[in-house]
């Protein structure tokens, strides 16, 4: 089992029928605390003295009720004006809190968007995490596939630019997405700024479900540049409307444009599976399957209800719910969408005809993914009863951690550490750690630093250790891992070494034991193929944490770093020396000949890009060119 370095007590015992006498009938949120103060339930009332004193009379329940009133040890009450406020709250103590015994909504992934950017040149992407940049989102999109493929059809109906701020700035000819139509390159001017922002309008009306709206509009265009004798035009206008409504035909359900989810829940014990099936606009946006935390809750009603809350008390809930059976509390669900949602939402649970259809279809992917779903946790569960029996441990391992190094050449080394619990992957405990102050190269300083950092915390804040540390690695990594552990006074860790075998083939690894055996267990051993599991998860979110911590390196142009360089004298100096290697193999005097770049800043850009000395800046009058924009520090532009 994880442990943690903490202490735990017994939770007193809680007098339910005492508490309750003082409590009111107006509607609210109730709280179960256990003896550590961890919240174990939260749960909403419409009347709470009504609903609290049901726990303590003596009809029967079931034994995960049981349990959870045996570990109370107090509980806590909010009051709210209405139910449909004590829905809201209910759904956000959920979230923050995670209490043990409420079903939870387990989805590793945040939702993919697709994202317009807000500037002079929009782009258009998909964005997933927190709404940072400023623009617009649109979506939820219910996979990543199908926003690659709403992706897809925007840069072939609109051309809109796909690419990064940092390429976008220092371009001095198209690319290929201009090449093959799928781009209107406006990085090099190749398109006029108001037909830019024209088609930016237009692919927001199409992204909002408004499609009907826009096919109208290019049509007056259409007929409008044929009057002009602008054939050219009229015929890419009437390529477009044909393509928008070829696609409005093949998508529509019930011959109109429909904006509806069709929910689907299958339960096998405490398992469960609930299926999204989602369309915008007619657009059939794909299926994504849930796997919500039940914690003992075998009601697939229950489940249900709980999905629908917490789900789209995050997401903009669709005019239409569609469900596969009726669930609690569902008409105050439906008010609290609407309220939230600022629209009509319906929820139904009786349909006929093309919808019918689509319940059914949701039905069988849940039965059918939930099955694939219980298969693959029995073979988790074999693989960690193996690796068990090898290392010599008397329980399942509950938490298993990894950690890896990547690097290029020494440049922005990163270690990850990747968690896996009996169910596999726990990638909201993911964490990586940049790694500085050391040699460029040196592993076995990295894999110390990044070990220490990590215990570290556990043993100051109380944190949870894992039963079992992979580390990815022979001998030397092993033995900086274990030097970490006994200084810091962690014990009972099963620490082993990852080492790739003499010919590195998958199969062949050797695990060097806790006990000082090395072992090559073999590619048909379930123990083994769990390692490998959980080293190459760990060395995938190294490797992607490397990149992207290099690729911030390149985006950002070392010209930006320069005190006095804006976007104009950027723009002169890549144009001149057509990009920034034509610029670093340039002398000095040669770049002070570029418009706007006098001999000081010319010495201060040749000092930066070749890692010398940056002699200190004169006071400097600002040329004609740059009047406009700070000469006294670096700018950042983007």
């Amino acid at each position: 089992m994880a442990r943690t370095f903490m202490s735990s007590s017994v939770a007193p015992v809680f007098d339910g029928k005492a508490f309750v006498k003082h409590l009111s009938t107006a509607p609210g949120v109730y709280r179960m605390i256990g003896g550590d103060d961890a919240v174990l339930y939260v749960g909403k009332a419409g009347a709470l003295k009504n609903r609290v004193s049901s726990y303590f009379n003596a009809t029967p329940k079931s034994a995960r009720i049981m349990s959870m009133l045996a570990q109370t040890a107090r509980m806590e009450v909010t009051v709210t004006r209405t139910e449909a406020e004590a829905l809201i709250l209910e759904n956000q103590l959920i979230k923050s809190l995670k209490p043990r015994y409420n079903v939870l909504l387990r989805d590793d992934k945040s939702y993919p968007y697709v994202l317009m950017t807000q500037e002079s040149w929009p782009r258009i992407a998909m964005h997933r995490g927190p709404r940072a940049i400023p623009g617009r989102y649109f979506g939820p999109y219910a996979s990543v596939g199908a926003v690659r493929d709403t992706l897809n059809l925007m840069h072939k109906l609109f051309k809109l630019r796909s690419c990064e701020d940092s390429v976008f700035r220092n371009r001095s000819r198209p690319c290929l997405q201009h090449q093959i139509g799928r781009c209107s390159a406006p990085c090099v001017g190749l398109v006029p700024a108001r037909d830019y922002a024209e088609s930016v309008r237009r692919a927001g009306l199409f992204l909002d479900g408004r499609s009907d709206e826009l096919s109208d509009e290019l049509v007056k265009s259409m007929e409008a540049a044929s009057v002009r004798l602008d054939f050219e035009d009229a015929a890419r206008l009437r390529d477009l409307v044909q393509s928008i409504r070829s696609l409005q035909a093949r998508q529509y359900v019930d011959g109109r444009a429909a904006d509806l989810d069709v929910l689907a829940v299958a339960t096998h014990g405490a398992a469960a599976c609930v299926l999204l099936l989602a369309f915008r606009d007619g657009r059939n946006l794909g299926t994504r399957a849930f796997f919500p935390k039940t914690n003992g809750s075998e009601s697939a009603e229950e489940v249900l209800a709980a999905f629908v809350s917490q789900y789209y008390g995050e997401q903009t809930p669709p005019r239409e719910i569609v469900l596969d059976r009726d669930i609690p509390d569902r008409e105050l669900i439906e008010h609290a969408l609407s309220t939230t949602g600022e629209r009509r939402v319906q929820i139904k649970c009786n349909v006929r005809g093309e919808r019918a259809g689509y319940l059914d279809l949701a039905r069988r992917n849940a039965e059918l993914s939930l099955a694939a779903e219980r298969t693959s946790h029995a073979a988790q569960h074999a693989r960690a009863d193996a690796l068990r029996e090898l290392l010599g441990l008397q329980a399942l391992p509950a938490r298993i951690e990894c950690f890896d190094i990547s690097h290029t050449m020494g440049e922005a080394t990163v270690a990850s550490c990747v968690v896996f619990d009996a169910e596999g992957p726990v990638r909201g405990q993911y964490r990586r750690f940049n790694i500085a102050g050391i040699e460029p190269g040196d592993d076995y300083a990295a894999m110390h630093q990044a070990i220490e950092r990590r215990f570290r915390r556990a043993v100051e804040e109380g944190g949870v250790v894992p039963d079992i540390l992979l580390i990815d690695g022979g001998a030397g990594q092993v033995a900086q891992a274990r030097a970490v552990l006994n200084d810091l006074g962690v014990e009972g860790v099963a620490l082993v070494g990852v080492a790739k075998g003499p010919e590195r083939r998958p199969g062949e690894e050797e695990l060097l034991l806790p006990d000082g055996r090395t072992v090559r267990p073999g590619a048909e051993s379930p123990a083994l193929q769990l390692v490998q599991q959980v080293r190459d998860e760990a060395h995938r979110f190294a490797i992607t944490g490397h990149r992207g911590r290099r690729q911030k390196a390149r985006n950002t142009s070392r010209l930006e770093d320069i005190a006095g360089i804006g976007p104009r004298r950027r723009a002169n100096l890549l144009r001149h020396f057509g990009g920034l290697g034509g610029l670093k193999a340039a002398g000095i005097e040669e770049i002070a000949r570029v418009d706007g770049i006098n001999a000081a800043l010319a010495e201060r850009i040749y000092a930066t890009l070749h890692g010398l000395d940056v002699p200190d800046k004169p006071t400097e009058r600002p040329t004609p060119l740059e009047t406009t924009e700070p000469t006294g520090g670096a700018r950042s532009e983007g």
